[in-house]
């Protein structure tokens, strides 16, 4: 449902993540691609989802299949993309 792209800055950079989206057409209207870029922008804002992230740049994007999921639905494939980032 979700992917994610990083790259990492140099070792002993001390600067907060930066969160980039990229949500094509396929995803949906404007209005589907609107909502879960604001979905998602709303889950990385809470401390408990990006404390752990290493500094860097982070590109989320999401497949088709993300339009029809649920607000929970979707903070539980974000937790998991995250899990993997972080390992």
């Amino acid at each position: 449902m979700l992917w994610c792209t990083f790259i990492l800055d140099p070792p002993g950079t001390v600067t907060p993540p930066r969160v980039a989206f990229a949500l094509g057409r396929a995803l949906g209207p404007a209005v589907v691609r609107n909502r879960v870029r604001r979905r998602l922008r709303d889950m990385l804002r809470q401390e408990s989802s990006v404390s752990g992230l290493p500094s860097g740049m982070y590109l989320f994007g999401a497949t088709p299949a993300a339009a029809g999921r649920s607000f929970i639905e979707l903070q539980f494939d974000l937790d998991q993309l995250l899990t993997r980032v972080r390992g």
